[in-house]
């Protein structure tokens, strides 16, 4: 899709023809569909398919809960989603034939469901469920004492895949925080690697840092002794990537520098191998010892070459001691989440939430009205199968234009695909109850397998595993297949009106969450100097997360419908010359016991708040719309700096040169692209209130 303009035509095309690499490992594949499939193949062997089917629904409903992360984490999610499935089943089977109250609680569970987008992805897609349960299992009211029991046994469903998901736990307690570190440390590998970080730096290698950090100090954290070994790992991460950047920043080039670089991404890597399979590093210290017999002369390089060897050789040994065969000497280290990145209060969040300016409460009472309005178009209208109305909407609707249309535009695909698709392999299938069981475990594989690879075809296989799993319960394959179908597409298309109706747009609140990343760089340069290590470390991972949030937010903006060119370019030349303010901080961080050896009179730590005020000034006129104020003359003050530092050691002079005439240019051009885009009318008059 062109970047200067807005094209539905090709926001489609790219929506059909953009396939990601599957994420999703075999073993979870594999566990997920046995906790769907186990259920219906006993409750067929023992007589009792009714039983099974409805264990089997519960799993397949809950399946997606089963994500990375701390298996306190996981668990939490995944009774959570039982949870959710069970109590909304049984107010489906309680209130289908009662219209009203159904509509009632529809709006109630949609507007609350539609509000968990504040908790992150994992937690709304409870909401998701739990509201897709209810208007399905309101098409076949039941008694109260078989509504309970069958909601019990979706409930059950539940918990069965959450027995399967952590089954593994007293066997590999510690694999999420191991498979975490993996992904960082061989993320450092590829950054060792580049002779000159790209503007872009890696953007995988941000993601997998915050996870990481997540993963060790967040709230679900596991404890034990080898816990500890994972919080330095965690440290040291930092402060490899520190010193990679400096690397990079100051001495890119030189073969020297380069042999350097290769052969520590060759420990990096090594580390990683031996944190994936819980084993000794032995060869990460073979290659670390190498490293430190090629690389002895001294030059310039000197200090952040042993910096690093170092800190990798720390590496190296928490690594052995962070394996399933190691131990910790000393107890294991509280540790929390920095308080930066800690969640505030769920009733605190959600009160913060209630305004129409959230985009959360926004999508929640989209969700409210949408999902009972087909809820009650699909009863008034007498719909067969007229549950796959609401069902689809409360899949396809999300809290921004671009998702929305994505999983409209390819549920409406995949469904027709998945029907054509089942009909053909059920056609040549054996008509016999165990081969369609077979046919449905493998759809079901494919399902969980390709859902993050690409939503289309993943919904065929959906549809395939649906209409089979039916199909137990009496529904021919091939009936109503025309009636799903209608009912897909008025589903997607209600939904994605829903959004329309009261839209919010991201070009309105693209300003602000770059604004928020200038503020964060901002917070990071203002502790660089005077404040303790892991002070610094807070805030830097702060000015991480901001960066992925103004990153993802000009992603959302990209694919949206009448998003100004002028304002989409402003957010990319912002996000690209904020990273190099970042690799500037980085690099700062990373030379400031070299910089403190300068004297006191130089006054490092006022020009860095200048530049900090200056900054801090730009974000204010960005997140305003408003004239930019005089900022302080930067250039002035760089070669004062430098002024005073004469007479210092000369090598560490010229840093101090390079560096403050590098931070000055990032402020400058930040400035320069804020008050350049301000002069643009187009700009000015673009950023239209959802």
């Amino acid at each position: 899709m062109p970047s200067s303009s807005y094209s539905l035509r090709a926001h489609a095309i790219e929506s059909l023809t953009q396939v990601k690499r599957p994420n999703v490992p075999w073993r979870v594949v594999v566990r997920n569909t046995a906790a769907v499939v186990l259920p219906l193949a006993m409750g067929m062997a023992t007589g009792h398919q009714t039983i099974g089917l409805a264990v089997a629904s519960g799993a397949l409903n809950t399946m997606f809960s089963d994500q990375p992360g701390p298996y306190r984490q996981r668990l939490r999610q995944l009774l959570l989603n039982a949870l959710a499935a069970g109590l909304a089943s049984l107010a489906g089977f309680l209130l289908g034939d009662q219209l009203l109250p159904l509509l009632a609680i529809t709006a109630a569970l949609g507007f609350f469901g539609g509000l968990l987008v504040v908790f992150g992805p994992d937690t709304a897609r409870a909401g998701m469920t739990s509201m897709i349960l209810l208007v399905i299992t309101a098409a076949t009211p039941q008694p109260p004492a078989e509504a309970l029991g069958g909601a019990a046994l979706i409930f059950a469903g539940g918990l069965l895949l959450a027995a399967f998901s952590l089954a593994a736990w007293p066997l590999q307690r510690y694999w999420p925080e191991r498979h975490a570190l993996v992904e960082v440390y061989r993320g450092l590998a590829t950054l060792a690697r580049e002779s000159r970080h790209e503007e872009t730096e890696v953007p995988a290698l941000s993601e997998a840092m915050t996870t990481l950090q997540q993963t060790v100090l967040g709230r679900h954290r596991a404890h034990g002794r080898a816990m500890e070994a994972f919080g330095v790992l965690l440290e040291l991460a930092e402060r490899i990537r520190l010193e990679l950047t400096a690397i990079a920043e100051l001495h890119a080039g030189p073969a020297l520098h380069t042999g350097f670089r290769d052969a520590a991404a060759e420990v990096l890597a090594a580390i990683a191998d031996a944190l994936e399979h819980g084993d000794s590093p032995t060869r990460a210290d073979a290659l670390l010892q190498t490293l430190r017999a090629r690389h002895e002369d001294a030059d310039e390089l000197a200090p952040h070459r042993d910096a690093l060897i170092g800190q990798l050789a720390a590496a190296v040994r928490n690594a052995d001691w962070a394996g399933s065969r190691g131990e910790l000497r000393a107890s294991a280290a509280e540790t929390r989440l920095p308080p930066t990145l800690r969640s505030t209060a769920i009733r605190a969040t959600l009160r913060a939430s209630l305004t129409p300016r959230s985009v959360a409460f926004r999508h929640a009472v989209r969700m409210a009205v949408c999902l009972s309005a087909t809820l009650a178009l699909s009863r008034w209208l007498h719909l067969p199968h007229g549950y796959w109305l609401p069902m689809t909407a409360a899949i396809v609707l999300r809290a921004d234009f671009a998702a929305t249309f994505n999983f409209g535009l390819l549920r409406v695909l995949g469904t027709v695909l998945g029907l054509v698709l089942t009909t053909l392999l059920l056609y040549v299938t054996p008509d016999q109850p165990w081969a369609h069981l077979a046919l449905m475990a493998v759809l079901c594989m494919a399902f969980r397998y390709l859902a993050g690879a690409h939503y289309g075809v993943a919904v065929a296989a959906l549809t395939g595993t649906v209409v089979i799993l039916l199909s137990f319960e009496g529904v021919a394959p091939d009936a109503a297949v025309l009636d799903r179908v209608i009912n897909t597409a008025l589903g997607c298309g209600i939904a994605l009106l829903a959004y329309v109706a009261w839209p919010t747009w991201e070009r309105s609140r693209a300003r602000d969450a770059l604004a928020s990343m200038l503020d964060a760089y901002a917070d990071y340069l203002d502790h660089l100097a005077g404040c303790d290590g892991a002070v610094r470390g807070e805030f830097r991972s702060a000015a991480r997360t901001a960066r992925i949030n103004a990153q993802a937010s000009i992603e959302r903006m990209r694919s949206e419908p009448a998003t100004p060119p002028a304002l989409l370019a402003l957010a990319r030349q912002l996000l690209a010359n904020g990273n190099r303010l970042a690799r500037t901080a980085m690099t700062l961080e990373a030379m400031l016991d070299d910089l403190a050896t300068l004297p006191p009179q130089t006054g490092l730590r006022a020009f860095i708040e200048e530049g900090t005020r200056a900054l801090r000034a730009i974000s204010t006129a960005l997140r305003q719309q408003a004239p930019l104020a005089a900022l302080p003359d930067l250039r002035a003050a760089q070669r004062a700096l430098v002024r005073r530092a004469e007479g210092a050691d000369a090598a560490i002079v010229d840093v101090l040169g390079r560096l403050s005439d590098r931070l000055v240019d990032n402020v400058d051009t930040l400035a320069h692209v804020v008050t350049r885009s301000q002069q643009n009318s187009d700009v000015n008059t673009a950023a239209v209130p959802a």
